[in-house]
């Protein structure tokens, strides 16, 4: 039954969308270092963001956090916790939602693996704290990143 719901989800155009889709971003550190991955699909293709994705029917958000960086990295990871959540919203010349992302942001550290881009990734790097602000990234990705840092500074 599950694979047949999660087919019929996954059926549903990513542009223009009914509703929001549910998707999770893993704020993954080793050491001081963040992970980034530079996307080749969608709204964000060309720019260097945090890697996730799209939450499958059946899958808890930690689950989905760990593939996610498993497929976009080739690297594994112990997930932490829930750092925030975060619209992705973006419109069309006319102002209509063309993408709609709900994104839950998982604070996770490296656990083991060397980086190789993956699927929807055409490079990941790990970036030290002084890079962040040269890359261009979406300001929500800063301040989640930011938000991460500080939860992790308090355990």
């Amino acid at each position: 039954m599950a694979a047949s719901i999660c087919t019929e989800v996954s059926s549903e155009p990513r542009e223009y969308p009914k509703r929001p889709w549910s998707a999770v971003g893993g704020i993954v550190f080793k050491g001081d270092d963040v992970l980034l991955v530079r996307s080749v699909k969608g709204a964000i293709r060309g720019r260097w963001t945090l890697p996730g994705g799209a939450q499958d029917v059946g899958e808890t958000i930690l689950e989905t956090a760990i593939r996610e960086v498993r497929e976009e990295t080739g690297i594994e990871i112990a997930p932490v916790g829930i750092v925030t959540a975060v619209d992705s919203l973006w419109h069309d010349e006319a102002g209509k939602p063309k993408y709609h992302y709900t994104i839950v942001e998982v604070l996770a550290e490296w656990r083991s693996g060397e980086l190789v881009a993956g699927d929807d990734a055409e490079a990941a790097e790990w970036i030290a704290p002084e890079r962040i602000a040269s890359l261009n990234l979406w300001s929500e990705t800063v301040r989640v990143i930011e938000l991460a840092r500080q939860i992790r500074k308090r355990r």
